[in-house]
């Protein structure tokens, strides 16, 4: 289950009554990391929708490309790399597509065929920020993803030997 594209989105959406949400549904918020326009705020704790909570839902998972801060419990999985923003999997995830997670082996699924994977990919675009100099010009093009520390690329030291 998708139920954000944006944080807008997430926001606007999340506590609707008419939202097709069950228990069970992982919560996946797309364009929240490092290159989005929020560039990687501490957004990834998807609150519990309204009408879960109303149903007794203490807790759910919640898959984004965001961050959170330390105070987070239960499964989230964060800091989804490559970002939706730069073209990352995450941001072909669609409403109602199901996903399978295993903590065990460090892996997650979307269960999506191969010909819809390549239409989603074919119909996808993937904005290239344009920035002619400054700080804009240094964060568009240097900006590492999540996995690598959303740090610059020209800030990393060189490997011990």
């Amino acid at each position: 289950m998708n139920d954000g594209t944006s944080l807008q989105d997430l926001s606007g959406r999340i506590d609707a009554p008419d939202l097709n949400v069950n228990a069970d549904d992982f919560l996946v918020l797309q364009n929240a990391g490092p290159l989005s326009d929020a560039a990687i705020p501490e957004a990834g704790y998807i609150p519990i929708p309204s009408k879960l909570a109303k149903a007794g839902v203490k807790d759910r998972v919640p898959i984004s490309d965001a961050r959170i801060c330390g105070t987070a419990y239960g499964t989230i999985v964060l800091h989804v790399a490559p970002d939706a923003a730069s073209g990352g999997p995450i941001g072909l995830i669609r409403n109602g597509d199901r996903i399978t997670l295993s903590v065990k082996d460090h892996t997650i699924k979307l269960l999506v065929s191969d010909e819809e994977l390549d239409a989603r990919l074919k119909s996808r675009k993937v904005e290239k920020r344009n920035a002619p100099r400054g700080y804009d010009m240094l964060y568009w093009d240097h900006v590492l993803q999540a996995d690598e520390g959303c740090d610059f690329d020209f800030l990393r030291g060189e490997p011990a030997e």
